[in-house]
């Protein structure tokens, strides 16, 4: 177990390694960080006898876990919750996920095994990612949604079952990204092009539209009529 600088511990949170948490992290009343994967055809090794048979849980600096979150270890690689997040409460962070940084996930939000979540996406309330699904960066995934498909970047997604219903525009405004940007990836999502080399676009945006478009075994969400 390690521990950083200036990290809070709420009442009957428990915490398990292997696990690194950073530097002026909150972690809520009732949270539960590390434990074995719950998976069936894993051993259920129990780390607090010193029977160690996984992934540590990795969380960066100055994140909040709000009271009564859950994060397991992972199977195949480390659990990883990124720098600046804010996990509200309830929220559950299966095995072997990948939260990027300033990522917030809502109350009651859960995200499944291998679960890749790319930096500055916002889930709302009640979210739930199937395994090894994606979400993009940027992206706002609507209160309730099951997300069975994986959604793009920037975009906004809601409904049952899911859709792409355009751009995440106040989140990349709020991001620094600017309007003329904003409208060239709203016009992408729509017609579900790959950017091309001539189009106008930071670097920042371009790396995670590239990452997009190679991400292997993707699976499509369907756009909105």
């Amino acid at each position: 177990m390690e521990l950083g600088a200036d990290v809070s511990i709420g009442p009957f949170a428990v915490l398990v390694g292997p696990t690194r948490i950073g530097d002026h992290v909150r972690i809520g009343a009732g949270s539960h960080v590390g434990g074995a994967p719950e998976i069936a055809s894993v051993r259920q090794n129990d780390a607090w006898d010193g029977d160690l048979d996984h992934f540590e849980v990795v969380v960066g600096d100055h994140t909040v876990l709000r009271d009564h979150v859950v994060i397991h270890h992972g199977s195949v690689r480390p659990t990883v919750v990124g720098s600046g997040c804010q996990l509200f409460s309830r929220t559950y962070v299966a095995h072997d996920v990948h939260v990027g940084d300033g990522v917030t996930l809502s109350a009651g939000v859960s995200l499944g095994g291998h679960v890749t979540v790319r930096p500055g996406a916002n889930l709302g309330l009640n979210v739930s990612v199937h395994q090894r699904r994606v979400v993009g960066a940027l992206a706002m995934v609507g209160m309730g949604t099951p997300v069975v498909r994986d959604v793009p970047p920037f975009a906004t997604v809601y409904g049952v079952p899911a859709r792409v219903q355009g751009v995440n525009r106040f989140g990349m405004q709020r991001a620094g990204i600017c309007a003329e940007e904003v409208d060239a990836v709203a016009e992408l999502l729509a017609s579900r092009a790959a950017p091309n080399a001539g189009l106008m676009l930071s670097a920042r945006v371009r790396a995670e539209l590239d990452w997009w478009s190679a991400l292997s075994h993707r699976i499509d969400m369907p756009t909105a009529s």
